[in-house]
């Protein structure tokens, strides 16, 4: 007779046991969602490279993080800044709101930051006066176009507008950046980019090991 009686203590202790460990899973994952939602929506985001436009600095296939509150920390969707933290530096790689279409994201390098004149000579990148130097532009074509064929070798000068950036792809022949459409607002910040956590080789169907862990400068 006891043991009859413990047998229905435990069967009827198994139903909410169950429903005890659901919960606790339903908990975990929700709280699991929450906290990359989070993360991607002020910390860091993760971004594949699309095309070649900043080679030799990010290639097609490299995968990227992006740190969004280093600019300051920003309302989602509306994007204002709730907590300014800093600005944009000449050099820093950013993504940011294409500011033609603001449903896509680019990729490009700040070259010039509010009140800054930039000028291009012949390929060659002048701000303030001064011949920038630029250890991670590569040009693929030897051709200089003069200014009336477009601005892509000859351009400005032009001054930088407030809360504005003129930015421009590394790899300057095949880049569509500033010297067709000027400037990225503030406001469409994105966040800087500054590892390549993973890089796929599509052509050779193969991982580039050695790009894997590279700090984005």
């Amino acid at each position: 007779m006891r043991k009859a009686v413990d047998q229905e203590i435990t069967l009827s202790d198994a139903k909410p046991r169950t429903k005890g460990i659901i919960r606790e899973y339903a908990e975990a994952i929700f709280i699991a969602v929450l906290l990359a939602l989070f993360i991607r929506a002020f910390v860091v985001q993760a971004y594949k490279i699309p095309s070649g436009s900043m080679k030799p600095t990010l290639l097609i296939g490299d995968h990227i993080l992006v740190n969004k509150f280093i600019y300051g920390i920003r309302m989602p969707f509306t994007n204002k800044v709730l907590i300014p933290i800093s600005h944009p530096r000449r050099g820093d790689v950013i993504v940011f709101k294409f500011p033609m279409d603001p449903k896509k994201d680019f990729i490009k390098r700040v070259i010039g930051v509010p009140g800054d004149k930039v000028k291009i000579v012949n390929k060659e990148v002048y701000v303030n006066g001064h011949k920038l130097k630029e250890p991670y532009v590569q040009h693929t074509s030897p051709q200089i176009l003069p200014a009336t064929l477009g601005p892509r070798d000859n351009f400005g000068p032009i001054t930088v507008p407030p809360h504005s950036l003129f930015v421009m792809g590394d790899n300057r022949d095949e880049s569509y950046d500033s010297r067709w459409w000027k400037f990225v607002d503030y406001s469409d910040l994105r966040g800087k980019a500054f590892i390549i956590y993973w890089s796929w080789d599509s052509e050779k169907f193969a991982p580039r090991w050695d790009r894997i862990g590279h700090i984005i400068r």
